[in-house]
């Protein structure tokens, strides 16, 4: 079997599965098998598999039938500048919350040396994010979860960021503690319950249930950061879809000032920010 002939089962095997995006899915996973990038696999695809490659790959089109996360089965997930390990410990990083960084970025542009802390770590993607493009900055972030700290803790190795970031384990009802941040942000678990039914199977079967789905998590968030803000600190929040408007609104009578609603890269309202005053 040849390369391109392998791509076109796995691509059929995709289309019947439901995959979203078969062709690309395929591509991926054959290029991880041969150690290969998905621009160069396309100059040798008449090239013939190994028996080692065709049950290698075998395995992945089985894996991605299932409706397992393609960032699972490659175990990385791109997220800005950084290459970072995922697996199902962690919420795979998605391109709406690359929004919450650049907002992040942004409202501290006129801040030196920023102390920030990152509510529910997850992957660290978004506290790695920040100490990879603000040199300068010191970042906290806290997670429940010893088993997603794990998967943090891999990806602050391999960045090579450990001066600069600093993982703990910490729960959310604990409050922030005594210290006084420039920035908070969250990407709190934002949908309910009765939502999950609505959703992917590659999300709702394989990513983990408590990084996902809360109610009353942004709100605590929220309530603790207005305590745990300096002066002139900021809260920024990815927030659900449709939801913007009931945040702000949050913000504004918790004393926030200053709060905007952005929307991501799809058109949706995903981050709310407001400053202290």
């Amino acid at each position: 079997m040849t390369r391109r002939e392998a791509l076109v089962v796995a691509r059929r095997a995709f289309e019947e599965a439901g995959c979203p995006s078969p062709r690309v899915d395929a591509e991926h996973l054959l290029a991880q098998v041969l150690g290969l990038g998905r621009t160069a696999l396309a100059f040798e695809l008449d090239r013939a598999l190994t028996v080692e490659e065709r049950a290698h790959f075998r395995g992945f089109v089985e894996r991605r039938t299932a409706r397992e996360p393609l960032a699972y089965i490659l175990g990385e997930w791109g997220f800005r500048r950084l290459t970072l390990h995922v697996d199902r410990r962690v919420l795979i990083p998605r391109p709406e919350t690359e929004t919450v960084v650049e907002r992040c970025l942004t409202v501290l542009a006129g801040t030196i040396e920023p102390q920030v802390l990152d509510v529910g770590a997850g992957s660290g993607a978004i506290a790695l994010a920040l100490a990879d493009e603000r040199p300068d900055a010191q970042v906290t972030a806290f997670d429940s979860s010893p088993e997603a700290l794990e998967v943090a803790e891999q990806n602050l190795v391999a960045t090579g960021l450990q001066e600069r970031v600093r993982f703990v384990e910490h729960d959310l009802s604990s409050g922030f503690g005594e210290r006084r941040w420039n920035l908070v942000v969250s990407n709190p678990p934002y949908i309910r319950r009765g939502e999950l039914d609505g959703l992917e199977p590659e999300v709702r079967e394989w990513e983990p249930r408590a990084a996902l789905v809360g109610e009353g998590a942004t709100e605590a968030v929220a309530r603790a950061a207005r305590a745990a803000l300096q002066p002139e600190g900021w809260l920024v929040l990815e927030v659900a879809d449709g939801r913007a408007a009931e945040v702000a609104e949050l913000l504004e009578v918790l004393g926030y000032e200053e709060i905007a609603i952005t929307a991501d890269l799809a058109g949706t309202e995903r981050v709310v920010e407001g400053r202290v005053p």
